[in-house]
């Protein structure tokens, strides 16, 4: 199993196993959905990983093996598991292990608060060093949890903070020491599913009404242009050039 259900006190802890790196694909993101679905139930949600690596962001290897056909059903698969995460009517809270990157800083982005372990974790959003641009919801979610001026550097040049930095950034809420990772998200997630669940649910639609007007000019505006480059020959090199760079495959 992908995703890993425990529960403590009525809060649901769902930890991806998704081999090493939880790298995003295409049956990542429909685990996602169909854990979040089955967390229905729960009065709130910690999301978390394995080891050293909350999320390494989307699966690069399996992008440029699968190639367009691969992408055109990776990128609605991938917009649907954020939009379950963000969707979520409980609260859904990140306890980020480890490195957070790409796509796994934005899985992060996608929840109501964020927890990180001090130590070697890292945080960033490398889209476009690897040659992508970020989908719409992706980087409106960024947009929403950074101030402009973190935001456009983080963005534009790739780059990842280490914990401090990511906490001085806007990129998480508070750091802890490792060992008490969980205990701290459970505890804020108790705090935040305490608040009665209709309110909580409208009070959470209202404050994401804002991003989801903006999701929607944007794909207006920019959707296909966005697809079409992530399908093109010219991106899938990138990618494989940056894999080739980075992770020596």
């Amino acid at each position: 199993n992908m995703i890993v259900r425990n529960d403590r006190a009525g809060v649901a802890v769902l930890r991806m196993e998704h081999g090493k790196a939880n790298a995003l694909d295409l049956e990542l993101s429909a685990g996602l959905v169909q854990a979040l679905d089955d967390a229905s139930d729960a009065k709130a949600v910690v999301l978390t990983g394995t080891g050293g690596i909350f999320c390494a962001g989307v699966d690069l290897v399996r992008l440029t093996s699968g190639g367009a056909e691969y992408v055109k059903t990776f990128l609605p698969a991938l917009d649907g598991a954020l939009r379950a995460l963000f969707h979520f009517p409980r609260p859904m809270i990140a306890a980020m292990n480890g490195h957070a990157i790409a796509g796994g800083c934005i899985l992060a982005a996608a929840c109501d608060h964020r927890v990180m372990a001090r130590g070697e974790g890292r945080v960033g959003v490398a889209e476009l060093l690897v040659g992508v641009p970020f989908p719409p919801l992706a980087l409106e979610l960024m947009r929403a949890r950074l101030p402009f001026s973190a935001f456009q550097e983080a963005v534009l040049t790739g780059r990842v903070y280490g914990t401090e930095a990511a906490l001085a950034r806007g990129f998480v809420d508070e750091l802890v020491d490792a060992p008490k990772l969980l205990d701290r998200a459970v505890e804020v997630a108790t705090q935040m599913g305490s608040v009665p669940a209709k309110t909580f649910d409208v009070t959470k639609r209202m404050i994401a009404l804002p991003i989801y007007e903006a999701v929607e000019l944007s794909e207006g505006e920019f959707g296909d242009e966005v697809s079409g480059i992530w399908t093109s020959g010219d991106a899938l090199g990138a990618v494989k050039a940056y894999v080739a760079r980075t992770l020596k495959k």
